[in-house]
């Protein structure tokens, strides 16, 4: 495709990112984005995104959520970058403007493809894995923690999909890092999926960044035990072990084993010093999380299945604990998950 109009949903941390990549990429883009003073930020100063890698400014093309009706564009990409929760209306919003041969990829976490799928349809969805740790606290700003070389994706079609056009994501986000075409995309996003119930929700609840939870004794027992409930999960649903991160074949041979390497190979390559996860960013902004799309998603599907899933049950516990008021984000919940690990 020469020159594809392309819309960035949710121009968020990671949003954002990958928006100011394509637009000092000369690619014709537009951010879309619900914050108001994230908007006019962007609009009156630019966006800066501080990597590892440096400063990026850039001056991108932006909308307000409440100004896609006033479009007149029809777009030919949609990157979804919005949280898992959010996925069927924000999919909904722009589908009339998406163009009739258009394709919308939900760069997201959570299992999310079918959701997209159900708005625009199988011939216009893309799925993609994402792994990419940036924060944003302030409007125009973002601390990128993963620059370009360290971000990871994997973009593929269900079935049914656009199998002969996904380079055409694929090559817009390989100005935002290395990427995998896949042939199960939803066993791919599977396989993240898990990677995010080791970590995701686990650090959040004890109030942590990610390396300074992995330093209490015990937690990255924790992890390896929700991480292979969902993937005892993933299995019961038909999900095969696929390799991501760069995970070799020969690393995801031994399935006993596949957790722990994927979760050393997570810490090794993608986190920083510092970094907190998504999870708790939202907590501290007063938001809910994505809980219910991660671990709740292992322990809803592992109800159906009729596997137990007692570590991500009581993850899932502790974060609505959290979200209702009832507790704070606070280390001393490591000794109640430990209490579920076999």
């Amino acid at each position: 495709m020469s020159d594809p109009r392309i819309a960035v949903l949710g121009a968020g941390a990671n949003g954002a990112s990958i928006g100011a990549d394509l637009t000092a990429a000369g690619h014709d883009v537009l951010l879309v984005e619900q914050w108001p003073a994230h908007v006019e930020r962007m609009r009156s100063d630019g966006l800066r995104i501080l990597s590892p890698e440096g400063e990026l400014h850039v001056r991108p093309r932006v909308a307000n959520l409440c100004e896609v009706a006033e479009l007149k564009t029809d777009f030919d990409v949609v990157l979804m970058v919005m949280k898992a929760y959010d996925s069927r209306w924000a999919a909904q919003l722009m589908e009339p403007h998406l163009a009739s041969d258009g394709l919308m990829a939900g760069v997201q976490n959570g299992m999310t493809a079918r959701v997209v799928q159900d708005v625009v349809g199988a011939e216009r969805t893309v799925g993609v894995v994402i792994e990419c740790s940036a924060t944003m606290n302030q409007p125009g700003l973002v601390h990128r923690h993963t620059g370009v070389a360290r971000s990871w994706f994997a973009v593929g079609a269900l079935p049914g999909g656009p199998v002969g056009r996904i380079e055409e994501v694929a090559g817009l986000l390989r100005h935002s890092g290395t990427v995998a075409i896949s042939d199960d995309i939803e066993a791919a996003k599977w396989m993240k999926l898990v990677s995010n119930a080791t970590l995701l929700v686990t650090s959040a609840v004890l109030g942590l960044p990610m390396l300074d939870a992995l330093q209490l004794p015990g937690y990255r027992d924790v992890m390896v035990a929700a991480g292979n409930e969902a993937l005892a999960v993933g299995a019961g649903l038909g999900h095969p072990v696929l390799p991501i991160f760069g995970l070799t074949a020969d690393e995801i041979a031994d399935r006993a084993r596949v957790v722990e390497i994927m979760t050393d190979k997570l810490f090794a390559g993608f986190v920083v010093p510092g970094a907190t996860t998504t999870v708790l960013q939202d907590w501290r902004k007063g938001r809910h999380s994505e809980v219910d799309d991660l671990n709740g998603t292992v322990v809803r599907e592992g109800i159906g299945l009729g596997i137990p899933t007692p570590v991500n049950a009581v993850v899932v516990e502790l974060a609505h604990r959290i979200e209702r008021g009832e507790a704070e984000p606070d280390p001393g919940h490591l000794a109640r998950m430990l209490v579920e690990v076999a």
